[in-house]
């Protein structure tokens, strides 16, 4: 006779392929949202923007991020017409997203409201939303099969909006690695329901953190993309919260 203890753990082994593939959209998008991150991340970046005709224009940008990538000031380090230029984001849980935007040649610093947030950002292909988290209990998810790419096994999940959540987007389709559940692919479908952007991630490990070393997105619709290139990351470096102020956008960092 058989030990009910190595009947029940066969019987366990066998349902594990079941109970992997039984999770809900929710389940994976929470798994997602719990992944461990950096406390704060400092980077730079280079920013290749290429229009319809394929001609490109290039921008090196300083990065200081915190808290799960909710406070962020990026810096535009060159092209020289450029060089000054920065930004501040503060995203909040209980009302709207602080954004600041400085421009030493105007010597203004201009709020971006969340009517502005369709709007692009310097010129890119990411808008001033795209800068920004998806709350987690802000959509809907529903898992929709799985796929491989590039050899990555992958949750085909899709993100709606819930009612009463204002976006400029209507749903997002994304592809979840399944070992690490980090987003390799992650399309955005307007209001008609038409693909309009497309971003592929890539990352690299660094202290147990997955961290992005390329964002590349692009706009089906107009036929242009942008590609960001990270460099020199640093993480857990001990960033002051103080940093995160209107006052540090003229001042950049050496």
């Amino acid at each position: 006779m058989k030990h009910p203890i190595r009947q029940l753990t066969v019987f366990t082994l066998l349902l594990v392929p079941f109970l992997l593939t039984a999770q809900t959209g929710y389940e994976i998008a929470k798994a997602m949202d719990e992944t461990l991150s950096p406390k704060d991340m400092k980077a730079e970046m280079t920013m290749v923007l290429t229009n319809k005709q394929g001609k490109t224009r290039e921008s090196t940008i300083r990065s200081i991020s915190a808290n799960d990538n909710r406070e962020q000031i990026i810096w535009f380090l060159s092209p020289a017409d450029d060089k000054g230029v920065a930004f501040l984001k503060i995203e909040h849980q209980d009302q709207d997203d602080e954004m600041r935007l400085w421009l030493p040649a105007f010597n203004k610093v201009r709020r971006i409201s969340s009517k502005k947030k369709a709007d692009s950002f310097m010129g890119s292909d990411l808008s001033y939303e795209d800068m920004t988290s998806r709350e987690l209990d802000e959509y809907t998810y529903e898992l929709k099969g799985e796929q491989e790419i590039d050899g990555i096994p992958c949750y085909i999940l899709e993100s709606t909006p819930k009612e009463g959540i204002t976006r400029t987007y209507k749903r997002f389709v994304t592809y979840v690695s399944k070992a690490d559940l980090v987003a390799i692919i992650d399309e955005a479908y307007d209001m008609r329901d038409e693909l309009l952007k497309r971003r592929v991630m890539k990352y690299e490990k660094q202290k147990s953190y997955n961290l992005p070393v390329e964002i590349y997105v692009e706009n089906v619709q107009k036929n242009t993309n942008t590609r960001l290139t990270f460099s020199k990351q640093e993480v857990d470096t001990g960033v002051e919260p103080d940093l995160f102020q209107e006052k540090n956008l003229k001042r950049i960092p050496q």
